[in-house]
Formats: C-alpha cells, structure tokens, sequence
C-alpha cells in the first residue's frame, strides 16, 4: 500500500475515534454521507403545495439517492411521495393541480410515473427501453412530451469469421466516425440521437415526433393549444463542428412537419409559450466567438416575427425564464456578484430583483446552481441556502420576504461548529479591479492566534463562486485551516467585460487577482504566512498548476482535474470542437505557440512546490493523461510529486460520497506532509 493511502486511512480512522468519543461539534469527513439537500422545488398551479427532488447519501452503495416530498406553502404538513434507496426526480404538475407526473429509476431502468393527488394513487406510464427526460405537460392534461435516445445499429465495417461454437473469443473492435464519440460522466456514447416524443397521460406507446441525425434532447414547451411543440436544437449542416448554432423550432403533433422560428449565427434555445399562446420567449446571443458571452431573453411573435431583447439592461446570464400568468412579464434567475437570484422583467425591459441566495445544490463546493417555479398567483418557491447548511425549500412572500420551510440537515448540523463566511472586497495589484472573495474562519477561531490558510481555486473558467455551503470547504475549515477563495477575472455574475478580461488570455492575470486576494488576507493579521497551501479543481486545477510555476510562496499544492498543455487537451477533451473556436484564435497546428504560452506545462521548469495531481480515471473533460504531463514532468525534475487517480470517477469527482471524501482526505494529508518547519 502506498504512503498516501496509508495517511488517507489513518486520516479517517482518527475521523471516526474523535465520533466514537462523542466529540460530534467538529464537521467530519463521514457526515459527508448524513447530508441531505432539496433541488427542483415544483409549486402547484394554486400555490398552495410545494413537492421537491430530497436527495441523499446511501453509505451502502455509495450513491447519491433521491424521493420526493410535499409541503404546504405555509411549511405544514411536510411528508414523503416516495421512499426508498431508488432515484424519484423531475416532478411535474399538472395545470388543474390534479396529477403528478415524475421520472423513476429502479434495476437501471428509468420510467414515466404519475401521481393522482387526491387519492395518492400511482401508474407507471411507460416501459421504456432508454431513458426518458425532460417531461411536459400539455396544457390540456392529455398528453405528456419528453425526449429520449433512439438507438440505431450501424451496418459493420468488416466481416470477421464467425467464432466456433464455445469459443472465447475478445471483444470485437469499435468503429468511430461520429465526432462526438464520448462525454464525461457518461463514456462511450451509443449510436443514436435523441428525439422528442409525446405520450398519452393515460400511458400507452409514445409517438415519435423529430427525426433526423441531429440531437432533440433540449427541454419543449407546448403550444397553447396543445397541438404543437416548441423546441431548440441544432440542425445545422456540420452541427457537431458548430456547437453554438441552435435555432427554435415547432413540430406539429398531427403532421410532425417542423417550422424553424429563428435563424442566426448564435444561439437560440429554452423557448417558453407565453399564457396567451400569442408570443415566445428565448434566451440566445449573436455569436461573436468569445470565451464569454452573455445569455439574454428574447421575445419574438408566434410565427417567429418580432424579434426584441427584453434584458439589454442586464449584463447578466439569463436562466430558466418563466412567463409571469397574465402574460406581462418572466421571471427569470441569474448570477450577480457571487449571489443567485430570481428577478422579474417587463416586456418593456424594466428588471427587479424579487428573490437572491439560490443555490446549495453543488454540495462539493461553493458554485452558483440551485432552481425555481411560480404558481399562478406569482407565488415562488425556490432552493434556498446559506453557508451554514445546503439547499432547503423556500418561499418568497406577497411582501417581499422570504420564508424559509425545511431544515433538511438541522439534526446533523444543527449542534456543529461550522467555519464562519466572511466576504473580502480587494483590488488586483495587476490594474487596480474590484474582486470580490469570502473568508471561511476555522471553527473556535481566535483572532490572535496564526493560522495556516488554503486558497482554494474555482473552475470553468467561466462560472462563480459565492456565499454557499461547501462541505468540502467546511472541512478544509474544520482542521483549522483558514480558507480563502473569490471569483478572479472571468468569473461570471460580473458582466460581460469582467468575463472577458480572459479571453484567449486564459491563465493569465488571474494569478494576479488571486495572489492580491491571499495578500488581502495575510494583512488582517490571523494567517501565517510561512504557511500558505493552495489548490483548485478543473479550471482551478489549470490556475494551481500555473501558480506553482510563477511563485514559490506556497508549502504545497493539489491540481485536481487540470488542463496543463492546452495543445493535447483541445484535441483529447469530449467538448474538443467548442475550446480551438472558442477559447484560442486559432487550431492547435495553426497557433502552436498560443497554445504553449498558456500552457501549465511551459511554466514546469520552474516549480519547486510540492504538487499533487489529482483525477478521475474516466475523466473525459480534462483527461488524466493531462495531469501525468505534469506528474512525470516534475518526476523528471526531482520535484516532490504524487499523481491520484481516482478509479471510476469523471470529471465531477466528488458525483459519489466516498470520492469527495477521499479528494478531501488527499489535499489535507498532502498539505500536512509539507507543514513541519525546515
């Protein structure tokens, strides 16, 4: 066994001594398993009941599960819809409030449910061979639309001899054409596209209603009359070359024939009906091949005419818009400074905040998420969370107040120390900007002690942290760890222009914003800086890989999942078609040199830190072979190293309880070997 396995098993050992001696105020690593959180909260039409996605851990299967429950708006009468170790989720109302329709996944099978609430009664609608998603109602209750995988078997490329009876011959090859062949998290992709289907509420055999080699998975939405789907997808010639290319379209139920609604070079998608049938909202962009750009609503007439941007006067992302009932306005989240909110825009463009602190969904850490819906009286219903416990359900009173109805974790965080949030304004030392980070303080902290402190690196790069929980932060936090981390440029919820400070840059002055943030820090007087540590993961991982190789400041680094030579990951990466267009000028071949700059790679010969590398084997965004160019580059150079593959994991390690933990129980042992005194 090796050292670091060791240390790791050691590290939760004593985690469960400290249990058995009843010292239950510290957040342990195994109270990752007892966390529970709320997501997709669905408010009935009359605003009166509220049914959510529960999910959970299961320590015997090491798998995140899922039931759903219901609560009155008012927070009574909180109970459970369905029970068990399986996965319940996508509930959906009816429009009169009578039925319930949800996906369920049992034995590997996922499958069409509905729910009579009224008497509790259930059916199971569908016996599907591939999985369904993305299920709406029709406005009239007799039908129900969602997408699905249409398998197809392609004809074979060669003709082997047929092996002998009881032969053990191996597998045959695979031949590759498509170019999207693989994504992270789910391997190796079957031959087939996904179609849009409707199927009687009644249940019986759904009817397929796209065609075509192109990809119909995206969320419809139903005319009023409940005659027509509305959808986006990209049906453009060379589409998987051309990610940013969807176009809105409507499908007649009767014909199947389609009508494309919108045509331009960006695009166009998560279309919504207004309540009158008359108009469509959109969320799109005309595509300028940027690293960054901004989702803003649209609303254009029926017929596809009209075309008008509703939110040019927030430079914000705009996600999951909904028509307000009378047809006046949507109401719409999105990110702004770290925060997640619910704001409301008129057709005339005026925009006010009606909600903020979604999120709490993520879990691992910090990041924006989180979800909402609106009955038809304007009662919103929302996943709620603060740093101290994950998502819960949440209303927002007539009065602007939010009232916050289930405490999902209060008996397992209820009697913990948690690190306290505080938030940090700084300015870079590069161009004097505004940045924006929190400071998570150990538990019991004491001002004049000195403590050692871990800056911890978002990914993306384009996307946010903010004031949410973080199990993995807490922990960081609770071995006494100060922990810093803040949305460095390019970090969304700031504009436009702050997103783009990186375009083709990307690391670049990022490393500036971050090390003016630990500087910030250190001067409050509490952090030792002899002691600094710091580690990141995807897009973090890329800063931490790249900050070893411009300072010598810190005792030790974690690069978990990084890109560190962008020449190999933009033509090994799932998403390889999207990064050369968007994320550098030119093809790999072309501009040999771009991509060498920015590469962690170009910076090894530098690095004297201590740095682990730390990813999941079946990682397909950052592929593993990224963090062994770095690993045996330092090997080469005599450089204290370590590589962690994590078996069985994508990109998203910390997807099963057991691998946040073991990611967590790394970082922290990793940090611990290199904090002796010289």
């Amino acid at each position: 066994m090796t050292r670091i396995a060791v240390l790791t098993l050691l590290l939760i050992a004593a985690s469960s001594t400290r249990a058995n001696e009843l010292d239950d105020k510290k957040f342990e690593l195994t109270d990752v398993f007892q966390l529970e959180w709320a997501s997709d909260p669905q408010i009935s039409p009359d605003g009166t009941r509220i049914v959510y996605v529960r999910n959970f851990m299961d320590i015997m299967s090491d798998k995140r599960r899922s039931n759903l429950w219901i609560i009155n708006a008012d927070g009574t009468d909180h109970r459970a819809i369905t029970t068990g170790n399986g996965n319940a989720f996508s509930p959906k109302w009816s429009s009169d409030g009578g039925r319930l329709i949800y996906l369920s996944k049992t034995d590997e099978s996922t499958q069409v449910y509905c729910r009579w609430m009224d008497d509790g009664q259930t059916a199971k609608l569908t016996n599907l061979t591939s999985s369904p998603s993305s299920l709406v109602w029709s406005p009239d209750g007799r039908s129900i639309a969602f997408a699905m995988l249409v398998e197809s078997k392609p004809e074979s490329f060669v003709k082997l001899p047929e092996k002998p009876e009881g032969a053990d011959w191996a597998k045959p090859a695979k031949l590759i054409e498509r170019v999207r062949y693989r994504a992270d998290g789910l391997g190796y992709l079957k031959e087939g596209f996904h179609q849009l289907f409707v199927l009687s509420a009644e249940g019986g055999t759904p009817r397929q209603l796209t065609s075509g080699d192109f990809e119909h998975g995206a969320k419809p939405t139903w005319a009023r009359n409940s005659q027509s789907l509305v959808f986006s997808a990209n049906r453009h010639g060379e589409w998987e070359l051309n990610p940013q290319r969807e176009d809105i379209y409507e499908v007649s139920l009767a014909a199947r024939s389609l009508k494309r609604l919108t045509d331009r070079v960006g695009p166009d998608v998560n279309p919504v009906v207004s309540p009158d049938g008359r108009r469509i909202a959109y969320v799109g962009f005309d595509d300028k091949f940027e690293g960054y750009q901004v989702d803003r609503l649209y609303v254009m007439e029926r017929d596809g005419s009209g075309k008008r941007l509703v939110t040019e006067s927030l430079d914000r992302d705009v996600q999951n818009a909904v028509w307000r009932k009378d047809g006046s306005g949507l109401f719409f989240q999105y990110d702004d400074h770290g925060d997640t909110k619910v704001g409301f825009v008129t057709l005339d463009g005026r925009v006010k905040r009606l909600a903020h602190h979604l999120g709490g969904t993520t879990i691992g850490r910090p990041y924006s998420g989180g979800s909402f819906t609106v009955s038809d009286d304007g009662l919103i219903a929302f996943t709620f969370s603060r740093p101290h416990h994950p998502s819960d359900v949440a209303v927002v009173g007539k009065d602007g107040s939010i009232h916050r109805l289930t405490t999902l974790n209060r008996d397992l965080l209820g009697h913990k120390e948690l690190g306290q949030v505080e938030p940090i304004s700084y300015e870079s030392k590069f161009d004097g900007r505004k940045m924006q980070g929190w400071i998570v303080l150990p538990p019991g902290f004491d001002a004049s002690k000195k403590y050692p402190l871990i800056l911890e690196i978002h990914g993306g790069p384009f996307a946010n942290y903010g004031d949410r929980f973080s199990a993995e932060i807490q922990l960081y936090a609770a071995e006494g760890y100060v922990v810093f981390y803040a949305n460095p440029r390019g970090s969304t919820g700031y504009g436009k222009e702050f997103g783009n400070l990186i375009h083709h840059e990307y690391p670049g002055h990022d490393f500036d914003d971050l090390m003016s943030g630990v500087d910030a820090v250190i001067a409050k007087g509490y952090v030792d800086d002899s002691h600094l540590y710091v580690t990141g993961g995807s897009g973090g991982g890329v800063l931490t890989a790249w900050i070893v190789g411009k300072t010598e400041r810190f005792r030790a680094a974690v690069s978990a999942k990084p890109v560190i030579n962008w020449y190999s990951f933009a033509l090994t990466s799932d998403a390889y078609p999207f990064f050369a267009k968007y994320w550098f000028p030119g093809f790999p071949w072309e501009k040999p040199d771009e991509y060498l700059r920015r590469s962690p790679l170009s910076l090894v010969g530098n690095v004297k830190t201590p740095t682990m590398l730390l990813t999941g084997e079946v990682d397909y965004r950052t592929p593993i072979s990224e963090s062994e160019q770095f690993y045996q580059a330092l090997k080469l150079r005599g450089i204290d190293t370590a590589l962690v593959r994590v078996p069985g994991a994508s990109h998203g390690i910390a997807a099963r309880p057991s691998h946040l933990i073991s990611k967590v129980a790394h970082i922290l042992q990793w940090f611990e070997e290199y904090s002796a005194e010289e």
